[in-house]
């Protein structure tokens, strides 16, 4: 058996070794949660395995998740120092929600509603037996693209299934504010959210309170935008919404970004724009920087300090700059001997 150096080993899971042909990793994962679905499996770890299942099949089923798996393990998938394919960086994270995974690969239905809602409680049937190889066109051939129970229309009740399919509602967004430190650093974001679920009877409703948690990487750009897929509230007649986070900045007292630059507006008076100044600039990681200028200073150009500004997204060892933008107090008024001696000092 194929072993991960780091983190789980996805084929374990689902009792497949690496190389598994595509069907093979549908007919592992219809096996294994049909298994260990808690609505059938009441063992206290059933939950956990269930997940845990998701999770592989959701890894391996996608050809891009599933190449970095093979290449840098768990660790490297979720963003643990390895570069994607030709070098880009990937990050995964699972989005939690096996009962999602389960619902599309079958195709939004339950399928223990129809191959054990008539067997008189018999909740000891042994689910390796594979129930759905059992019926007509339940083959891995059958399924087509779909690779579950949505995919297939031989029988009389997955064509009343079809012509009445669940839509999804629209997205939900919310605004995610986060601070220019929080974007210099990194940072996690824990959102709590109230959303209607279903009770097991499949038709009332219950409220329940869920925290998402987001985990904000250094320099990520305003707009950046985080979906949480299908955790919106449920009914009996909808797929529930995707949450979507869009980052946006938090005002700042001192600085403001420009892309991965940060800008910092310097007040100087007309005599230091004139004379020469010297100024001490701060940045974001609470150093200071001293400079002194010695030419004029026009009002409104820019001086830079390289590499003290925010992460680059994608190469976040390296820095945008520090952009020092010069604003020119002009007095409000003068004496009449002063605006005298100005009148022959400077030039027409």
């Amino acid at each position: 058996m194929y072993k991960h150096n780091m983190g789980k080993d996805y084929y374990k899971v689902l009792g497949i070794q690496k190389g598994a042909a595509d069907d093979e990793i549908k007919k592992a994962y219809r096996k294994m949660a049909l298994k260990y679905h808690p609505d059938k499996n009441k063992s206290p770890d059933a939950e956990d395995k269930f997940k845990e299942i998701a999770e592989a099949y959701d890894v391996l089923s996608d050809p891009k998740k599933r190449e970095i798996y093979d290449q840098f393990g768990e660790e490297g998938l979720k963003g643990g120092g390895s570069a994607g394919p030709n070098g880009t960086n990937f990050q995964y994270t699972f989005h939690g929600d096996p009962h999602a995974v389960f619902a599309e690969f079958f195709g939004g239905r339950n399928p223990f509603d129809m191959f054990f809602g008539q067997r008189n409680g018999e909740e000891d049937m042994d689910i390796d037996d594979d129930p759905l190889s059992s019926f007509s066109g339940f083959g891995m051939g059958g399924m087509g693209g779909m690779g579950g129970i949505g995919g297939m229309g031989g029988l009389p009740g997955f064509q009343r299934a079809r012509t009445s399919a669940k839509k999804q509602d629209p997205p939900v967004t919310h605004e995610l504010k986060v601070s220019l430190e929080e974007i210099f650093t990194g940072c996690t974001k824990k959102m709590k959210i109230r959303r209607k679920r279903l009770n097991p009877d499949g038709q009332t409703l219950r409220q329940e309170d869920t925290i998402l948690t987001i985990d904000v990487k250094k320099g990520w750009k305003e707009g950046t935008k985080i979906t949480f897929p299908k955790q919106g509230d449920e009914t009996a007649n909808n797929i529930p919404a995707d949450i979507i986070f869009v980052l946006k900045d938090k005002p700042h007292p001192v600085f403001k970004r420009s892309g991965s630059d940060v800008i910092y507006t310097a007040k100087i008076s007309l005599q230091e724009a004139l004379c020469g100044c010297s100024l001490t600039v701060p940045t974001l990681d609470k150093k200071t920087h001293t400079m002194a200028f010695k030419d004029i200073i026009q009002p409104g150009s820019q001086r830079r300090i390289a590499g003290e500004g925010l992460p680059l997204p994608k190469q976040p060892d390296r820095r945008g700059d520090l952009v020092i933008e010069f604003q020119v107090h002009l007095p409000e008024s003068l004496s009449n001997t002063t605006r005298e001696k100005l009148k022959e000092l400077l030039p027409l």
